[in-house]
């Protein structure tokens, strides 16, 4: 299963609700040497804008991903100016605001939001 088919797996699970953050982290925790119940917790107050609609979760996820990757802060400036230019803001709030006023309901938009920041996280460490 490649990492963006491991997202969607994780976004489509009804059993067990993967908030953004969580939702990109996983995938990538393996080659961090960091297990998914690892990832699950450290990623669990990060989903829905930290819970108070601050930096989009799905863009924390990637940043968390990043960092135990070992990028440098180079390419932790590049994923955020690539986020922000494809999700349109970074804020999960107006995020949110922009995808109503699209006629984009919650879900399908931060599913959007988990696979930009997860294929940007892939992207970005190529080769590594």
């Amino acid at each position: 299963m490649t990492k963006l088919e491991h997202v969607a797996a994780l976004r489509a699970d009804t059993a067990t609700h993967y908030n953004c953050a969580q939702s990109v982290l996983i995938p990538f925790s393996g080659e961090a040497g960091v297990t998914q119940d690892q990832a699950f917790a450290l990623a669990a107050h990060f989903g829905a804008g930290m819970g108070r609609g601050s930096v989009c979760g799905a863009a924390t996820g990637g940043l968390m991903a990043l960092g135990l990757l070992g990028t440098d802060s180079a390419v932790r400036s590049e994923f955020l100016r690539r986020f922000q230019e494809e999700a349109g803001a970074m804020d999960c709030a107006q995020l949110l605001q922009n995808a109503k006023a699209n006629g984009e309901s919650r879900k399908p938009h931060c599913d959007r939001m988990v696979h930009i920041a997860a294929r940007l996280v892939e992207e970005l460490t190529q080769g590594r």
